[in-house]
């Protein structure tokens, strides 16, 4: 047998003075640690003092929620996020979902638009224009102004203006109209890592409500929507609090559908067997989606009939006799790359 190991008590004593200490003040943060440590009762107590979060855009957003919106190119996400401020800045329900919150001041950051683009959609031919509430202010970049030295690049020092925008401004609800402007390469792991840890710092630091529109690459539209469908969607999904997308009807080309992807505040209500249908319209001064009913996704869904299968399947098999990767093919066809390859191993069988 081997020697028996004497135990250091006057180590040991220090160890559990380290205990005592800690226990005895549990939020306790070293300067070497990520940490902030309490017990579990302590982190209910002081999440008891602060209020309940309330619905922005009914179940599908609540408020101090990092929230993503995203859709396919000229589906309408403009459109939806522009009403949703319009609806937060009065405190006044979008029609067919609820609201739970006063009116709020909305930081619209509009980097699709120009303000000759805006005006039209609000307004009748240019004329007899909507009339927004004082609380929405629209953001647009300015085209003249460098990058100063002080920030290592575009994205820093937008950044730092956004946090103006809430210091300066007042801005509790921030909508981001469209990501691809905070970063280029949002599709890149890395790039969306940092882009959504950000923000995320930014929700938490001032307690206000961020919204941020993307789009979808190319997709299947016979397929249901889904948190695949969001560009660089691993590290964006994995940092927001909720999602929700905007679906084309492939029956309907005039019909939108909405459901949810993601939530935390509650259990999923704009499921695929209750989306949200609406039209895009502008009744008058104000191009907005106009909710009709719930349905299933399912019908507004591409159905193949056989013949638009086997045209698919020549498609593909023209582009691979070309040269073509699987990628490319599935980027010109609006399908997955998996689709194309099982359409390849089916052929060549």
């Amino acid at each position: 047998m081997g020697e028996r190991k004497l135990i250091d008590h006057s180590k040991l004593e220090l160890v559990n003075k380290d205990i005592d200490e800690l226990q005895a003040n549990p939020t306790q943060e070293s300067d070497t640690s990520c940490f902030i440590v309490k017990t579990a009762n302590q982190w209910i107590n002081e999440a008891k003092s602060r209020p309940i979060p309330n619905m922005l855009f009914d179940k599908l957003w609540f408020e101090d929620e990092l929230c993503i919106l995203f859709a396919d190119t000229n589906v309408g996400k403009s459109i939806l996020a522009v009403q949703i401020a319009d609806s937060i800045s009065k405190g006044k329900p979008v029609d067919g979902f609820e609201i739970e919150t006063h009116p709020k001041k909305v930081a619209y950051l509009d980097f699709e638009l120009s303000d000759k683009q805006f005006e039209k959609r609000y307004s009748d031919n240019y004329k007899d224009h909507h009339v927004f509430h004082e609380n929405f202010l629209r953001v647009e970049i300015n085209p003249e102004l460098e990058v100063p030295k002080d920030f290592k690049d575009f994205e820093d020092f937008l950044c730092h203006s956004i946090i103006g925008l809430i210091e300066t401004h007042g801005a509790r609800v921030i909508i981001i109209d469209n990501i691809t402007y905070l970063k280029n390469d949002n599709e890149r792991a890395k790039d969306a890592l940092g882009l959504m840890k950000l923000l995320k710092g930014i929700n938490k630091k001032y307690n206000v409500s961020i919204l941020v529109l993307a789009h979808t690459p190319k997709r299947d539209d016979s397929k249901p929507l889904s948190k695949n469908d969001l560009a660089g969607s691993k590290m964006l999904m994995n940092f927001c609090d909720s999602a929700f997308a905007i679906g084309s009807s492939a029956s309907m080309p005039s019909v939108r559908y909405i459901k949810q992807i993601k939530q935390r505040n509650t259990e999923q209500v704009f499921h695929q067997e209750n989306v949200a249908v609406c039209k895009i319209e502008n009744p008058h001064n104000f191009l907005k989606f106009i909710f009709e009913d719930f349905g299933s996704e399912s019908e507004h869904l591409k159905q193949y009939k056989a013949s638009d299968l086997s045209d698919r399947d020549n498609q593909i098999l023209e582009m691979k006799e070309e040269g073509l990767p699987n990628t490319q093919i599935a980027e010109r066809l609006g399908v997955s790359e998996g689709t194309v390859r099982l359409a390849l191993k089916r052929l060549n069988q």
